[in-house]
This record gives structure tokens, C-alpha cells and sequence, in this order.
């Protein structure tokens, strides 16, 4: 694999420093080069370019907002019968612990920074160092697709919202769900949740946001200077879906949540729509791991409907 990172990267040294634990999805390694050491994921799966070209996007993204760290992404590479390769920064960072009020504000600013290109130049051009500059995004969507896990997300631009949400997150899961299993139940709860969704969102507005898309605690970790976020599914969308998978899976003190909302409060109706988003992880989750995520799925939307 060495030699096929060489080849790729146009670097002279490539010297492997091992694995490292982490997802369940795709293989961790790190090398040292005469750059400094890198960090790549490999997979051998089919359309294994198609989530390591959305992630290399989000996080090029995420960076240029100059919000939240991530980690550098670098190339995606051909690694021939090794798979595909993402190759990016290597950064020395543990658990979230000294930082969680920090990562709250910076998300929030992540959140408001398309907003902030309203006011601002929103044409895209070039900085002194020739990098393009962000331009402001007014609709919902990703120029690229994304993998929440190894499933593509269908990021077609909508004007809507509750369109986009509706239509290319709860319902493209369920789909999947259904060629799958066939469940007469789930059947009919969506086919009775799905006209109640609209009603969720009367009397907000809603502005695109960048949205990192899987924020939970195993994607965030810190360095010493400060909160790092990492292995996105990088999309824009309703700030708020970015609580969701964080609340579900727990990691994240009531000192994170309150640094955020001192920045972007909440709107009416805030916890009735965190259990609508975090309807696409549960279903997300039971396409990806199998029935153990059903009753949880399920429970979500018959309480959904009961407090509609």
C-alpha cells in the first residue's frame, strides 16, 4: 500500500505507522511522510469512492468556513486491490472533555455562517492564496452526495425544507427499509406521520445551514487547542437536525447545548422536531444494522403522531 500512496500523492516517503481503531465501516492506518503524518481510510467496497468523495467535499467545506476544525483532506486515492483511499491530516486528539462549551459555539457559528454570506461578497472568487471562497447556498441540499454510514444520502437541491426532509430522508429510508422487510406497520405509521410533518414547522423560518450531518460523540474529539470534528455526512439543512444524533447517543455535557443556544436559541416546537430528526438516525441505523433498531423506530413515530 505504500508504494500506491507514492504513487498517488507524488511523496517520496510513505512509511506505515499501523492501524487505528475507530468505525466499523471502514479500515484506519496512519503513515508517516516527509509532510508530516497522514491519515487514511480504506475501503474496498464497490461505491467506497462515492462516500470518500462526500466526505473529502464536507470536510473541504466545513474548513473553509473557518468555524470548526477538521481534519485537512488531502486526496481521494486509487489504491487498486487495496480499495479507495481518503487520505488527510493526521491529528493528535483524544476525547471531547476540556472543550464542550467551545464545540457549541463554534457549531452555532458553523450553523449562521451561510447566513452570514448574505450581507456579505456571495459571488465566489478568489482569496489572495487563489483558494475559492464559499458563496451563499439558498437552498437545501449538497453539490455532491454524502454517506450517513455507507449509505448515499440524495442531496438534489430543494427549495424546501420540509420537501427535502420529508422526501429524501425519512422517506428514501423507509424505501430502503421496505425492500428489505416489508413491514405492514411501519407502512401504515408513515403513510399516516408523513401528512402530519408539515405541521411541525408552522410560524419558523428556515434558512439553509452547513450542517456536519452525523455529529455524535464518536466524531468529535479535541487537541489541545481546542474541539475537532471529523467523519462527516456533510449536507445543508435545518440547524437544528445537527441535535438530534447528538442527543440520541448521549457524550456531548448540558454545557455544549447551552453554549449553542446562547448563539441560536431555540425555536417553538424545538423537542417535538428533535424526535422527527432523530427518526432518519433510528431508521438510518436499522438499514444499516438490522431489526434491533424496529421498536425504536416505530416507538418514535407513534409518539410523533400522538402528540401531533
Amino acid at each position: 500500500m505504500e508504494a500506491k500512496l507514492k504513487a498517488a500523492l507524488g511523496y517520496a516517503v510513505v512509511k506505515s505507522k499501523g492501524s487505528k481503531s475507530g468505525g466499523c465501516i471502514s479500515e484506519s492506518k496512519v503513515f508517516e511522510t516527509e509532510k508530516g503524518d497522514i491519515f487514511v481510510k480504506v475501503n474496498n467496497e464497490a461505491k467506497a469512492n462515492v462516500m470518500f468523495e462526500g466526505e473529502f467535499e464536507g470536510l473541504k467545506t466545513i474548513q473553509k468556513t473557518k468555524t470548526v476544525r477538521v481534519p485537512t483532506p488531502i486526496k481521494v486515492v486509487d489504491l487498486k486491490s487495496y480499495g479507495t483511499g481518503l487520505v488527510m491530516e493526521c491529528v493528535d486528539m483524544s476525547g471531547l472533555s476540556r472543550y464542550p462549551e467551545q464545540l457549541g459555539e463554534q457549531l452555532a457559528k458553523m450553523h449562521l455562517f451561510n447566513t452570514t454570506l448574505l450581507t456579505s461578497d456571495s459571488s465566489i472568487h478568489k482569496s489572495d492564496e487563489d483558494e475559492e471562497k464559499l458563496s451563499y447556498i439558498g437552498k437545501f441540499g449538497f453539490h455532491t452526495a454524502t454517506c450517513c454510514g455507507y449509505i448515499a444520502q440524495v442531496n438534489s437541491w430543494k427549495e424546501d425544507w420540509v420537501e427535502f426532509y420529508t422526501q429524501q430522508r425519512l422517506d428514501y429510508q423507509i424505501k430502503l427499509l421496505q425492500s428489505t422487510y416489508q413491514d405492514r406497520e411501519l407502512t401504515e405509521l408513515w403513510s399516516e406521520l408523513v401528512l402530519k410533518i408539515p405541521g411541525y414547522f408552522e410560524g419558523i423560518d428556515i434558512k439553509p445551514s452547513l450542517l456536519h450531518g452525523d455529529l455524535w460523540s464518536g466524531n468529535v474529539g479535541e487537541t489541545k487547542d481546542g474541539p475537532v470534528i471529523f467523519d462527516p455526512a456533510v449536507f445543508y439543512g435545518h440547524s437544528e437536525f445537527e441535535l438530534a444524533i447528538a442527543d440520541m447517543f448521549g457524550g456531548f455535557p448540558r454545557s455544549f447545548y447551552n453554549s449553542y443556544h446562547n448563539i441560536i436559541p431555540k425555536q417553538q416546537n424545538f423537542d417535538k422536531r428533535k424526535d422527527l430528526y432523530k427518526l432518519f438516525h433510528c431508521l438510518n441505523h436499522w438499514n444499516h444494522f438490522g431489526g434491533g433498531y424496529r421498536s425504536s423506530s416505530l416507538s418514535i413515530m407513534k409518539r410523533l403522531l400522538k402528540n401531533s
